[in-house]
């Protein structure tokens, strides 16, 4: 039963990212189309700032491992607090180092690729046996 819901969050996860790349792709295509290049870089980091705690989560987490550990919720609070502080310092990173172009481009972007996870679920096959 494990190995099944290992492979299922596997799945979940893979489509997520194939989902959250495509949102990227699609907003960098769209920032080019109706405003220019630099407008792409705002989307871009936008999506990173977005990807980049959500990869670390997963990874702090312990999502793809098949073992269960009895402290879930202690390593979901450090996970949680983890990602925080490194959105909050990837926030402080772009703003400081490389701004935006284009805020509103950013935002958007970073708004799209974090919400993307509640469409997933539409993603994922309907009966559980999948």
């Amino acid at each position: 039963m494990q190995r099944y819901e290992t492979q299922r969050r596997k799945a979940y996860i893979a489509r997520l990212t194939i989902a959250q790349l495509m949102i990227t792709l699609i907003g960098m295509l769209a920032a080019y189309l109706v405003a220019d290049i630099e407008s792409m870089s705002s989307v871009f980091k936008g999506a990173l700032v977005a990807l980049l705690p959500h990869v670390f989560f997963i990874k702090r987490m312990g999502v793809l491992r098949a073992s269960r550990s009895s402290q879930t919720a202690m390593r979901l609070f450090r996970a949680e607090a983890g990602k925080f502080g490194l959105t909050v310092a990837l926030f402080v990173a772009v703003f400081v180092a490389a701004p935006p172009s284009n805020p509103t481009f950013f935002f958007y972007a970073y708004v799209a690729v974090v919400l993307t996870h509640w469409l997933t679920p539409w993603l994922m096959p309907k009966n559980a046996n999948a």
